[in-house]
């Protein structure tokens, strides 16, 4: 157990850098858009997304609802800019290499609180766990860079009419989703470095006459 501090760290780093990976999947503020024309987008910002684009009309855009607007992508849909469709894949690859990771820490340290001393059912664990979080945060932080990227670059995407967005905004900033998405690369990596830096202790055993 005196061994393993750091690993049960890793498993806490790990926890959370999961939980903030599938939050910023969620999160609609990938891209904010600050738009011109305020006809149909009443506030002038509109949210980017990897799964939907939103703004605040109090036009009648859509059926049913008549101050918040949505529309989700399509697979199909050739206009999403190549870095939203990695962000889809990518976030998705991540949210499941980081649950191994957990599951692969979660065995490994059941058997050392409950006083398994085969090193086979430890260490190995510990190992695999931490490059399920290193691979991760690896896919977390490629689609936040690319996406953080093409805002700074200011990057249109060319939306068709029935979306109501213009091609090209007057400015853009990160979202939310982007500071998210860092701070979770940055656990999921700890997490990873802690679980691989395992030692399994050498025992020492007493011979008496």
């Amino acid at each position: 157990v005196s061994a393993s501090h750091l690993q049960l760290a890793s498993f806490a780093l790990g926890t959370v850098g999961w939980i903030l990976c599938t939050v910023s999947m969620g999160i609609v503020e990938w891209r904010v858009w600050h738009v011109d024309n305020t006809t149909i987008i009443s506030s002038g910002i509109a949210w980017v997304g990897i799964w939907k684009v939103c703004f605040i009309s109090y036009l009648h855009v859509s059926p049913g609802y008549r101050e918040q607007f949505c529309h989700k992508f399509s697979g199909y849909d050739s206009f999403i800019p190549h870095e939203i469709y990695a962000a889809q894949g990518l976030l998705l690859v991540a949210m499941f290499m980081g649950l191994l990771g957990l599951a692969a820490t979660i065995f490994a340290l059941r058997n050392v609180y409950m006083g398994i001393t085969h090193k086979t059912l430890i260490a190995p664990f510990f190992l695999v766990g931490g490059f399920f979080y290193i691979f991760a945060g690896l896919c977390v932080l490629i689609p936040v860079s690319w996406n953080f990227y093409s805002v700074t670059h200011n990057q249109s995407i060319a939306f068709p009419p029935s979306y109501y967005m213009p091609s090209s905004p007057a400015a853009q900033e990160a979202g939310a989703a982007i500071p998210v998405g860092i701070v979770a690369v940055i656990l999921l990596l700890l997490s990873g470095t802690f679980s691989l830096s395992y030692r399994f202790p050498m025992s020492t055993n007493t011979v008496t006459k």
